[in-house]
């Protein structure tokens, strides 16, 4: 990974790929093209994973995806590999596939699964993005142990987790989180923080190399960026 400072995505990509989601109506509802624009211009979350899927071109599985805003991120940046997007939240699901098939993203897909509940069949890399916070504990071991089983030899698996490390940061994002709840853009309430240690534990345990940092940015949230991979031992 790149050791430079996190920073969103310039502005120009930022608005090329916001475009997409605009209303099909002059005078439809625009949130989505606000929220979208706003989230690609202040936080670093899609660079830092476009950075961490440099060179890996097996399938993607993306576990929570939203809006599917990781897929337009890739195709604009040239990445081609197959894409699998899904999410809990059907009506997010429903506006990403119009949205996608009216931006002509090629190779991607999405379907409504609830993680709580099960996962999709998967060989190759994985992304899961701002999700674990809402699981439980369990249901983070259970799905972060899916995960691995998913990686293919040279994949890589790829999240952003809001961690607990006890500062004020974290507790800024607990509220984040549970206003998102609460307005309905988020499904569910804040579950678990996982901490560092936790993360590592399992990662050990299963043979892969993990870097863990600090990938906040400008934004006020607790957010990490985590990349891990089979290490020599395991491949």
């Amino acid at each position: 990974m790149n050791d430079s400072a996190p920073r969103p995505m310039d502005a120009d990509a930022a608005r090329g790929i916001a475009r997409a989601f605009l209303p099909e109506r002059a005078l439809g509802n625009r949130y989505d093209y606000y929220y979208t624009l706003a989230k690609l211009r202040t936080d670093p979350l899609y660079p830092g994973v476009l950075d961490a899927l440099c060179g890996h071109e097996a399938p993607l599985l993306d576990l929570g995806c939203g809006l599917g805003l990781l897929a337009h991120a890739l195709r604009r940046d040239g990445r081609r590999m197959p894409y699998l997007g899904v999410d809990i939240d059907a009506p997010k699901i429903a506006r990403a596939r119009r949205i996608a098939e009216r931006a002509g993203l090629a190779g991607v897909r999405f379907d409504v699964v609830d993680l709580a509940a099960g996962y999709p069949p998967h060989r190759g890399s994985v992304a899961i993005l701002d999700v674990l916070q809402f699981l439980t504990r369990a249901q983070q071991a259970a799905l972060l142990d899916a995960a691995i089983a998913m990686l293919a030899p040279g994949a890589v698996l790829v999240m952003r987790a809001a961690l607990d490390d006890g500062g004020r940061r974290i507790r800024r994002t607990r509220a984040g989180d549970r206003f998102a709840a609460l307005t309905g853009w988020m499904p569910d309430r804040p579950r678990h923080y996982p901490t560092v240690d936790e993360l590592r534990a399992r990662f050990d345990a299963a043979g892969l190399e993990a870097d863990i940092r600090p990938w906040f940015g400008n934004t006020p949230f607790n957010n990490w960026l985590v990349v891990a991979r089979p290490g020599p031992a395991a491949g």
